[in-house]
């Protein structure tokens, strides 16, 4: 599934034993606890792989800093790999839909000095809230800091957004042109749909990876693409078998 040296580089850097229970270089899922899993590593590479073109800093014209969301980070590892392939100046934000899931993709990347860096700089934030709505962070977080003094700032930015979800830069829909979208979406839970949300988030161009459930309840991974005029083009690949896309479970 590795057809790139990028992605070779990204992989090799990122040790899964940091974020599997048991079992981490088998190429297969695991579970992780709260009903969610990490994927099979073929899975992992193939999402890198489809995501590339928007993940690599980029050599457009306007230079801008990649922006990728990862909504079911789960256990941290792909978001960790995104972070390695999108340069130093890119924020990658992983979104959990409750509090422990979050904690864990947060705790997992704190085993390594490359991961604890990541965190501390804000070039990673995990976050809790609904993925089917997509992310937007808060404007304080927009400036991506390489001094550690920055993990103050980065606990209030992930306090804001936990406390105050209808806040005016928090959660919900932006306009693809907002210099918060999101050059590369990646889902790792079965969606009913292609939110529109989150489509509505991709920067012109971008593009998202999303395993959608059709009626028959069966799973297809889309790739949706936008290009530079906003136009959308979406493509069916392959069958799969997430676990799915749903609301934070209720408590008691």
């Amino acid at each position: 599934m590795i057809k790139s040296e990028p992605v070779k580089d990204a992989f090799l850097a990122v040790d899964r034993a940091n974020y599997a229970p048991s079992s981490p270089y088998e190429d297969s899922p695991q579970g992780i606890g709260h009903r969610a899993t990490i994927s099979a590593p073929h899975m992992h590479a193939n999402a890198a792989e489809s995501l590339l073109p928007y993940l690599l800093p980029s050599k457009s014209a306007t230079g801008r800093p990649r922006r990728v969301l990862d909504i079911g980070s789960g256990s941290g590892y792909l978001t960790h790999i995104f972070a390695e392939l999108a340069g130093s100046d890119a924020v990658v934000v992983g979104v959990e839909h409750i509090d422990a899931l979050r904690d864990l993709g947060e705790s997992n990347m704190r085993k390594s000095p490359e991961g604890r860096e990541l965190l501390a700089s804000g070039r990673v934030r995990f976050r809790v809230g609904d993925g089917r709505k997509g992310w937007v962070e808060p404007e304080t977080l927009n400036t991506v800091s390489t001094d550690p003094s920055a993990t103050d700032a980065i606990e209030a930015g992930r306090n804001v957004a936990e406390k105050d979800p209808g806040g005016k830069n928090v959660g919900g829909a932006a306009d693809e042109s907002d210099a918060q979208g999101w050059d590369a979406i990646h889902v790792g839970a079965a969606a009913a749909e292609l939110h529109d949300d989150l489509v509505r988030q991709l920067r012109r161009p971008g593009r998202m990876f999303i395993p959608v459930e059709d009626e028959g309840g069966m799973q297809y991974i889309w790739v949706v693409d936008k290009d530079v005029d906003g136009g959308i083009e979406k493509k069916r690949l392959y069958g799969v078998r997430y676990v799915p896309l749903t609301d934070a479970p209720k408590k008691n």
